[in-house]
């Protein structure tokens, strides 16, 4: 059997090699799979930067990029000055809430933008339809409450 240092190498690295194939920078992946599989409740830019080799400076770039998109929390230890990372239970499920938050603000944009675009023009008819898809994807969106419909269930089999 492997041990839990092994299988977190593991998963880290294949973690970080799907990370990449999206575009992202192969160290942000690896921190975000090295925070998906953490034990801890949190780890410090210092201890991250240790585990994957990599520098202070670089954690401290690709955290905040990660912490940006929602993908990790940034929290507070009673007494400790430094700052730690986490990643919440359902990093997936949020998400969804961040990507409706997207889609509002899209919208919300193509509006205004219809507003001063000539009516006649070929750019009135992309940003209409731009306003019109992300209203289209906010008004059939149903993957949110299916996930917590899955998830309740999931638990419930659990016991």
């Amino acid at each position: 059997m492997e041990d839990a240092d092994d299988i977190r190498s593991w998963f880290v690295e294949r973690f970080a090699d799907y990370w990449q194939t999206g575009g992202a920078s192969r160290i942000e992946g690896r921190i975000a799979g090295y925070l998906l599989v953490d034990e801890s409740g949190g780890v410090s830019a210092d201890e991250l930067a240790r585990a994957l080799g990599t520098s202070r400076g670089s954690v401290s770039t690709y955290t905040r990029r990660l912490v940006a998109r929602g993908f990790v929390q940034r929290v507070r230890r009673t007494g400790e000055r430094a700052h730690f990372f986490v990643m919440a239970d359902d990093v997936w499920g949020g998400f969804l809430d961040i990507e409706e938050e997207y889609l509002r603000s899209q919208r919300a944009l193509a509006e205004e933008a219809l507003a001063r675009v000539n009516p006649e023009s070929a750019a009135h008819v992309r940003v209409e339809n731009m306003r019109d898809y992300m209203g289209w994807l906010l008004d059939n969106r149903k993957l949110g409450a299916e996930w917590k419909r899955f998830k309740a269930a999931r638990d419930d089999e659990r016991g």
